[in-house]
């Protein structure tokens, strides 16, 4: 009895080391995938590993993903599926040859208001400097900077919001007499609210509505790469499907014909196994997360809320502790018809038995962004607000929680800002 007791816990233990050895590949995620193998296929020379980075990302996400609107439904959306080619500054200077800067100081002056673009896409250079220097008159620059108007992405090489928001203007499909109306209420951004009651209203807002701001706004620095793991997508007969993004797995080889016997090598091949098995332990675990999402989540991917969906309740379907549940999905994004996300965001907390933490902070957000600039919302009006839409026991002290975690400053803080924008 007591040497099966001695074997059974070598054999675990053995089993534990060779599970740890292999987390890193269970915990990367798909992006990182490939460096984290590196250390296990430079080590054996039985190994061969093609990289599944070499086609291009589009062709691998279904169509019926790619083609979808990303909306901005979630705070924390990553946004994955169109990865910008080129910097800010590759795109302007490729635009600047074209006639709109014919001379040499025209492409000289283009130039400088291009090196001194803000990370917003704002001109903030010493014009009055550059035009000491080239003896030119400051008018001139000017009339050569406002060309600016006419490139992409609109509104770039503006000095300030109004501006920015007049070049988009001028660019803009909209009649002659909500064009008027839409100039005067960019004039006055803090009051547009006033010109409410005029007839060409809803147009002149409509357009402004859709106003890039900050004009650099597409070419800010995103996040890394991120390559979905999992892919939930309504088919063609209108089933909901689960797919693992397997086109963007390395594929392993294992050199069995290896002409010399010997221990290395047979330790090498079993290693080799263990790699493969890992692999296929990482797409098998993900997938049956991703079904469980669905069977949990499926209001989500038809356009609802996510709902309350604690770690503890995946775990348990898993026979796992949440802990390791949560370093499973560590990493991990799921493109959907609504966007990209991370897998641990469909994992929220309960404030009740139907409201979720998420949805608090969803809706404190649009209330945010609603707000009056003149008296922005304290967090114990946003506590009533949320009290009374949800029917919720809360402090304020959880209000200023996820506002910070949603970083949306203080109400005087936000006060200023808005004052900056007058």
């Amino acid at each position: 009895m007591a040497l099966r007791t001695k074997t059974s816990v070598e054999s675990k233990n053995k089993l534990s080391s060779t599970l740890r050895n292999w987390l890193p590949i269970l915990h990367s995620s798909l992006g990182d995938l490939q460096s984290s193998m590196e250390p296990f296929v430079e080590s054996n020379p039985l190994i061969e590993v093609a990289s599944g980075f070499e086609e291009n990302f589009e062709k691998k996400i279904p169509k019926k993903i790619f083609s979808s609107h990303v909306s901005n439904s979630r705070t924390e959306q990553i946004e994955a599926l169109t990865i910008q080619a080129k910097s800010l500054y590759e795109v302007l200077d490729e635009q600047i040859s074209s006639k709109l800067f014919p001379t040499p100081i025209s492409q000289d002056i283009a130039q400088f208001v291009i090196e001194n673009l803000d990370e917003n896409g704002y001109y903030e250079g010493d014009s009055e400097a550059f035009c000491a220097i080239n003896n030119l008159e400051f008018d001139m620059f000017e009339k050569t900077r406002l060309r600016f108007s006419y490139l992409d992405p609109i509104g770039i090489g503006a000095v300030d919001l109004k501006e920015s928001f007049i070049f988009q203007l001028d660019s803009a499909v909209i009649s002659d007499e909500a064009y008027t109306l839409a100039r005067s209420m960019i004039e006055n951004l803090n009051a547009m609210h006033t010109f409410s009651k005029d007839k060409n209203f809803s147009e002149a807002m409509k357009c402004i509505s859709k106003f890039n701001n900050p004009p650099a706004i597409e070419y800010l620095e995103k996040s890394a790469e991120v390559i979905p793991d999992l892919m939930i997508f309504f088919n063609d007969d209108e089933q909901i499907e689960v797919k693992i993004n397997d086109a963007y797995y390395p594929n392993i080889t294992i050199d069995k014909e290896y002409a010399v016997e010997h221990d290395y090598v047979k330790q090498k091949i079993k290693e080799a196994k263990g790699l493969v098995d890992a692999l296929d332990m990482r797409r098998a675990t993900l997938y049956k997360v991703g079904l469980m999402i669905v069977e949990y989540q499926y209001d989500f991917f038809i356009g609802d809320n996510i709902k309350p969906l604690t770690l503890k309740t995946l775990a348990d379907e898993f026979g796992h502790n949440p802990s390791t549940i949560s370093r499973a999905i560590a990493n991990k994004y799921i493109a959907c018809e609504r966007g990209v996300f991370a897998m641990k965001e469909f994992f929220t907390t309960a404030i009740d038995e139907d409201t979720s933490n998420a949805t608090i902070k969803d809706f404190l957000s649009a209330l945010v962004k609603n707000e009056p600039h003149d008296k922005p919302l304290s967090d114990v009006k946003i506590l009533e607000a949320i009290t009374e839409k949800f029917k919720v026991k809360m402090v304020r002290r959880t209000i200023a929680k996820y506002r910070k975690q949603l970083n949306i400053a203080g109400s005087s803080e936000r006060k200023k800002l808005y004052q900056l924008l007058v």
